[in-house]
Parts: structure tokens; C-alpha cells; sequence
């Protein structure tokens, strides 16, 4: 299996970061990928490097929305599986969410950051709330695959969980 690992450093404006993000999922079919990746908060800066503030919550989406429905477009277009990572909207709440879109553009479901650090550069208690979706595992045209969003990484249970829900693959979306 060909896995392609997207980072693109974010600009300010995010519907130009997320074309340039659809413009390297199709290089990336292009190039016999059959999973493309996202790194964390792939499609707007790292606002929680700065303490929470207003601006930022203008950037939160919800799942579906715009940005999951463009890549479920290209990535059923492509036949291409994607996980994609953004900043996301439910409700009164937010979370650092990737979704996961098979190769015929359907999104299977999504992970939630279960994990919120906070310290010195990091500053996600202040817009993050702890994910509520567990160690989801997704039957994907590339396989089985599961999810562990930035510091869930450093969880031994956490990803003994994808394990044992059947993971053959863990995608970690993460900013650094």
C-alpha cells in the first residue's frame, strides 16, 4: 500500500489551505497513494500555540460540513481513502476531530482528541473538550485503520484499544 503523509504549513486563509489540500490528495493518486493523511489542524494555523480567545472559534466546523464534504468529493472521485484533521463544531462544544473518508466519498465516522494537554505552547483545554467517540476503528478500502489524534499517542491503552477493536493501521495527526 502507497500512504501519502500530508503537512503543509497553514496560511491565514483557510479555503486557500484547503484547496491546497485537495490539490495534494490528487498529486497524491496521481502517485498511486490508496490513503492519503493530514497533520493536525492541516487547514488553519495552530491557534493553540496563543491562549483561547474569540478569533479562533470562527474556524470550528461541524462534521459533515465544507471541509469534509470537499475531500469526501475528491476522495471518491480519486478512489482514494483520506484522514483529514480540523477543528470542529458541535453544538456549544469543540473538538480536535479527523475524519474518515473512504474511497467512494463516504465519510465512515470520526475521532475525536480524547487527550487535551495544556502547557506552555499548548494551550488546549482552552478550546478542545475531551473526545467522546473512543478508539473507533474504520473498515477502509485500504484497510482497517484507526486514529489517534496528537498527545492520545502517548497512551499505551489508548492505542492498545485500536488494537484490540482490529486497527492493521494508526494514522496520528498531529501539528509538530
Amino acid at each position: 500500500m502507497r500512504i501519502a503523509l500530508v503537512q503543509q504549513k497553514a496560511g491565514t486563509d483557510k479555503s486557500e489551505n484547503v484547496e491546497r489540500g485537495l490539490a495534494a490528495l490528487e498529486k497524491a493518486a496521481d502517485n498511486g497513494a490508496s490513503l492519503v493523511c493530514y497533520a493536525e489542524l492541516a487547514f488553519e494555523r495552530f491557534h493553540p500555540q496563543r491562549p483561547a480567545g474569540p478569533a479562533p472559534w470562527k474556524l470550528a466546523e461541524s462534521v459533515p460540513g465544507p471541509t469534509t464534504d470537499a475531500f469526501a468529493r475528491a476522495a471518491g472521485k480519486r478512489g482514494v481513502v483520506a484522514v483529514i484533521n480540523l477543528f470542529e463544531r458541535d453544538g456549544e462544544r469543540t473538538f480536535d476531530c479527523s475524519p474518515v473518508i473512504d474511497a467512494d466519498g463516504a465519510l465512515l465516522g470520526k475521532t475525536r482528541m480524547v487527550h487535551i494537554t495544556d502547557y506552555a505552547w499548548f494551550h488546549e483545554k482552552g478550546y478542545y473538550h475531551p473526545g467522546d467517540t473512543g478508539a473507533a476503528v474504520y473498515k477502509t478500502k485500504a484497510g482497517r485503520v484507526g486514529v489517534a489524534i496528537c498527545y492520545d499517542r502517548h497512551y499505551p491503552e489508548y492505542m492498545r484499544a485500536l488494537a484490540l477493536e482490529g486497527a492493521e493501521l494508526v494514522v496520528v495527526p498531529q501539528a509538530g
